[in-house]
């Protein structure tokens, strides 16, 4: 009998042990949330019931990842990590510092056509104008309406990509030239090897002539219509430290009649040209940051009639050359800045060379995220139809200036000058043109947006009255 005792005695030991594993289990459990909680009042209660200690589990301070880059994963408590009792766990970064938001992430993601993608915007815009030149000025409201997208290749290798852009008007009350114009491009990208790229080109530009630019016609209703074609082809090459690239460029203008007020129209036919341009150009790479460069180009225009109307022979011959450099520091800043000498030498002798610096340049600035800094030089020839004057070479500025003052509101203002700049002989006069503006676009959704805008020109000459401009807007902007 003795062992049988003894047998159940120590069964009844081990259930008890048992019993008593299995109660220590649950109170861990139970007080575990507790101790996660800091400082919660019903938590210490709970442990007090366990009957099990509990101290105050100090995290680390969750930073801003906005303001400070990021936070690393590692850092996190448990309960705060967002792939915390995931199976399938995000694989981690290479620094082990959590990605930052895709800024793209709340724009319309567009329509996918085969391997293209196609983001087209819708605009609608009430707008009212006032002119003034001199002493007279008129007014007028109107309807605008754009049309503009994108249609980009998703390939492997080459890429494709053409932007549009149109705009209608429509006046509804007062008096005024209603300004339509439109803009296409494409490009074709081919990459022939890892150090050689060829690009093929085309475009199309179509634009009234404005009431106040020289070569306007006085007692006109309506100022001509230019028609602008474009074809390029340009072949780059990576040569280790030299870059090198060669591209020819052509373009023909085509000026419609123009309606005078007395019911008539005179032809502008005198004014189409066909213009061809070579370029090529030689840098060296200082670095990946600079390269410095030299330019070259040479071209001919020449117009549909030998002579215009006036019997001159506006057809001419240009050279230019410049040096300049070109700057890559990531997106903080980058583009390109050069300067030289450019020359245009007229079939007819009568008008002279015309000849002048030549600045061109584009440089992209951010000082901070969400801040975005544009600043462009443009040099070109504007030729003239005044009997005795070649044309006026004209210097463009511009600086626009982007800010998100919040991820759905940007604000924009612009400025920008020309220069018109006439040969001293000329009969016409210099003049400079001023324009300033501010926008804001507000970001109702990913599909639609508020807009509004003020904007004011003022063109000032040598000799005769100055012109001022106003005009303010609001519109939707429907976007896919």
């Amino acid at each position: 009998m003795a062992p049988s005792f003894s047998r159940s005695i120590t069964a009844g030991a081990l259930l008890a042990r048992k019993r008593l594993w299995l109660l220590a289990s649950c109170a861990f459990l139970a007080a575990s949330p507790a101790a996660t909680q800091s400082l919660d009042v019903s938590g210490a209660k709970d442990a007090a019931v366990t009957g099990i200690a509990t101290e105050a589990v100090a995290f680390p301070a969750i930073t801003d990842p906005q303001t400070t880059a990021a936070v690393a994963a590692a850092d996190l408590p448990p309960a705060l990590d967002e792939d915390f009792n995931r199976l399938n766990r995000r694989e981690e970064t290479i620094d082990g510092l959590r990605a930052r938001i895709d800024p793209d992430a709340g724009q319309a993601q567009g329509i996918r056509i085969g391997t293209f993608v196609l983001k087209p915007a819708l605009s609608e815009t009430f707008n009212h104008e006032r002119q003034k030149n001199g002493r007279t000025s008129q007014s007028r409201s109107f309807l605008e309406t754009g049309l503009k997208g994108s249609l980009i290749s998703d390939w492997s290798r080459h890429q494709l990509s053409v932007t549009g852009e149109g705009v209608l008007q429509e006046n509804i009350s007062g008096e005024g030239e209603e300004e339509p114009r439109a803009d296409v491009d494409a490009e074709l990208r081919l990459d022939l090897s890892n150090e050689t790229i060829a690009r093929l080109s085309a475009g199309y530009s179509f634009e009234r002539e404005d009431a106040n630019d020289p070569n306007a016609i006085a007692n006109a209703e309506e100022q001509s219509a230019v028609d602008t074609y474009r074809l390029g082809a340009a072949v780059e090459r990576d040569l280790g430290l030299i870059r090198g690239s060669v591209g020819l460029d052509f373009e023909r203008q085509t000026y419609g009649d123009v309606e005078l007020d007395n019911g008539t129209t005179l032809s502008q036919e005198d004014r189409n040209r066909n213009t061809g341009t070579l370029t090529g150009r030689l840098g060296y790479e200082l670095s990946p940051a600079l390269i410095p460069f030299l330019e070259a180009s040479v071209g001919n225009s020449i117009y549909d009639l030998r002579r215009d109307t006036l019997g001159f022979e506006r057809s001419y011959v240009s050279y230019a050359g410049r040096g300049g450099m070109e700057v890559d520091l990531g997106e903080k800043l980058n583009g390109e800045l050069a300067m030289g000498y450019e020359t245009f030498r007229f079939d007819d002798e009568r008008l002279g060379d015309l000849s002048g610096l030549s600045v061109d340049g584009r440089i992209n600035w951010s000082p901070q995220r969400g801040t975005d800094v544009l600043f462009g030089l443009l040099t070109y020839l504007d030729p003239s139809t005044t009997a005795g004057n070649p044309g006026s070479i004209k210097y463009e500025l511009t600086n626009i200036i982007t800010h998100q003052l919040r991820s759905t509101l940007v604000a924009t203002l612009s400025n920008s000058l020309t220069l018109r700049d006439f040969p001293a002989d000329a009969a016409a006069a210099d003049e400079a043109t001023w324009r300033t503006g501010a926008g804001l676009t507000w970001d109702m959704s990913r599909y639609l947006a508020l807009t509004g805008d003020v904007s004011y020109e003022r063109t000032k000459r040598d000799v005769g009255p100055a012109s001022d401009t106003t005009r303010v807007g609001v519109g939707l902007t429907l976007r896919r």
